[in-house]
């Protein structure tokens, strides 16, 4: 957004940012459905039942349904804080632990000059990014994907700066949580970070082995059956599933060797390009690239699990495509893929019912990396202006240390706020009864309201 098409006053502008945080707010509490928490309920139920009256972790559901935990042993025992809190104490420590993980990734995302926003520039984002269903349901249902995403990028930030020595922890420790961010381990080997990818394992393997200690009934359950039996974890040809699967099971297609064949092409075209990004030491679309792919290679990838496509984004309007990435953020926003909830057949199911998923792919294929960086931002211009003149002795470092660091700082909130204008086409829709669709309802599709069901399971609860 240029600055002559935003107030020049700082009333005029607080008056535009309580405007559309007034208007977010009615679109967030009135078009889209609240999630209830429902996720939280799992975990919370689920740890409960274990900690406090001796259960089994995958025998849980919540009551009136048919869902339970998914995720590996792990993942309960890093929850266990939940055993000791009530419901709402529950609530407001999921919020406050999602609303850090935000504040870290945008830190990461937004580079070296993230202050030079300002406040008007980052309430424009943030209002934005409300808009944004994967990060809205994430929240909503308190789901766990920022805090993953928030671990990757803190080493993704370590790498990108020179400070190695403990890159791959936080990797590590997602993997350990869900099973999605280990191919930012193998991120780590194709990029020959041996020392990353061997912390990454290590702590991996640390937690699994602490989570086998502490309840072996539950892993030898976990990783001999429930991880292979994905009737568990969902509905495969259910239209929040945005993975390649996904849509070989809405055409009908249930052979996995055309699923293995999908995702092996997917995995040698993400191999080529990251090989590319990491080789120019282009970590940020490195990452970018391989939050994208795991998305597409995962057997589920719902809705609320996009959050790791945020990075392409970023790395797409600093590439110098803002109007694009804002395109593609706005897509995002939408909650397109509900208008065929109930019938995804057709031309029309396989082009709008996986729209999510085409443009996961999109970002794979041609997101810009391992490529020179784009001229600075016509938004850094002013501070560019007054910088020191080089030294004769090094006249293209101190030139070339500037435009890095503006280049770096104005991408981030850039797709945030030019997603804000584009995302307002989103407002027209009509409110739906599912709390995962916001277009149509889906009394017979799992995480119908009826029954505040969530997305891992394979049946819906009984009426």
């Amino acid at each position: 957004m240029r600055g002559r098409s935003l107030p020049r006053t700082d009333r005029g502008r607080l008056l535009l940012v309580v405007a559309l945080a007034a208007a977010v707010t009615v679109f967030t509490a009135t078009v889209p459905l609240l999630r209830d928490f429902f996720d939280l309920r799992v975990y919370y139920g689920t740890v409960h039942t274990w900690a406090g009256h001796g259960g089994r972790i995958y025998d849980y559901r919540v009551p009136g349904t048919s869902y339970g935990f998914t995720y590996p042993p792990f993942a309960a025992l890093a929850m266990l804080p939940l055993a000791a809190m009530g419901r709402h104490t529950a609530i407001a420590a999921s919020l406050l632990v999602n609303l850090a993980a935000l504040a870290v990734v945008l830190r990461v995302l937004a580079g070296p000059g993230w202050r030079r926003h300002g406040w008007f520039r980052w309430s424009l984002a943030l209002c934005a990014l409300a808009l944004f269903e994967p990060l809205r349901d994430t929240v909503s249902f308190g789901q766990v994907n920022l805090v993953l995403l928030a671990l990757v990028l803190g080493d993704a930030w370590l790498l990108g700066t020179g400070r190695g020595r403990w890159a791959g922890a936080g990797i590590g420790l997602a993997a350990a949580v869900k099973l999605t961010p280990a191919l930012f381990i193998a991120l780590l080997l194709l990029a020959r970070r041996w020392r990353a990818a061997a912390v990454a394992g290590c702590v991996a393997l640390a937690a699994t082995g602490l989570a086998a200690w502490a309840d072996p009934g539950a892993s030898r359950f976990y990783w001999t059956g429930a991880l292979w039996d994905t009737s568990r974890v969902g509905r495969l040809d259910y239209v929040s599933n945005q993975s390649l699967q996904g849509v070989l099971a809405r055409l009908g297609e249930p052979d996995r060797a055309l699923w293995a064949g999908a995702v092996l092409l997917v995995l040698c075209g993400w191999a080529w390009r990251a090989h590319r990004a990491v080789a120019a030491a282009d970590w940020p679309a490195a990452f970018a690239l391989t939050g994208a792919a795991a998305c597409l290679v995962s057997p589920v990838t719902w809705v609320h699990h996009l959050v790791w496509l945020l990075p392409s984004l970023v790395v797409l309007a600093r590439a110098g495509h803002p109007r694009l990435a804002g395109a593609l953020y706005a897509v995002l926003c939408t909650s397109v893929v509900w208008l065929w909830g109930r019938d995804a057949s057709g031309v029309g199911g396989f082009l709008g019912g996986s729209a999510y998923t085409w443009v996961t792919l999109g970002l794979l294929l041609g997101l810009p990396a391992g490529q020179p960086r784009a001229p600075r931002p016509i938004l850094a211009r002013s501070t560019s202006v007054s910088a020191a003149a080089p030294s004769p002795e090094k006249p293209t470092t101190a030139a070339a240390g500037a435009q890095s660091e503006s280049s770096s700082g104005a991408g981030a909130a850039g797709a945030a706020a030019g997603a804000a204008a584009a995302a307002g086409a989103a407002g027209g829709r009509s409110a739906s009864s599912d709390p995962t669709g916001s277009t149509h309802p889906a009394a017979a599709k799992p995480q119908s309201s009826s029954r505040r069901a969530s997305s891992y399971t394979a049946k819906p609860p009984p009426s």
